[in-house]
């Protein structure tokens, strides 16, 4: 799973997402994108979960970019703890996914192997997306 080699601080507030993305929202590397139509959490093991299944449709053909990371630590307290003493500890990492964000793109392969690619890891994230096509007026 992706995580973060080494962190300033150890814990984090949640935050907010509010707003469309202004970075990240154009297909800048392959040909093909798969772009977030809502904000959300997408934590490691989804995102790991749907580039296992790009790479397996595919047949590791192409060239696959992940263009978000999952930098922030959501904390978790253990079942049964009482009231207070402190914040939990880090259950898992988080990449926090404006709307309008490129999550996936892919290049050096045809159109409908990818749109298929993407259909099917898009089943694995919890957010509306739509597949983009690199110089297309979205």
């Amino acid at each position: 799973m992706l995580q973060p080699k080494k962190r300033k601080y150890r814990k984090e507030f949640r935050g907010t997402m509010d707003g469309i993305a202004t970075r990240g929202a154009t297909v800048a590397f392959g040909d093909y994108g798969l772009k977030a139509l809502e904000s959300s959490w997408v934590t490691s093991a989804e995102i790991e979960a749907a580039r296992r299944t790009i790479t397996h449709h595919t047949k590791r053909g192409g060239k696959l970019w992940l263009r978000i990371f999952p930098h922030k630590p959501l904390t978790h307290k253990a079942a049964g703890s009482k009231m207070g003493s402190g914040k939990g500890d880090i259950s898992h990492y988080t990449a926090v996914v404006k709307r309008g964000v490129i999550i996936f793109e892919l290049g050096s392969l045809d159109e409908a192997t990818a749109k298929e690619a993407f259909r099917k890891a898009a089943s694995k994230l919890p957010m509306i997306t739509k597949f983009v096509v690199r110089g297309a007026i979205i």
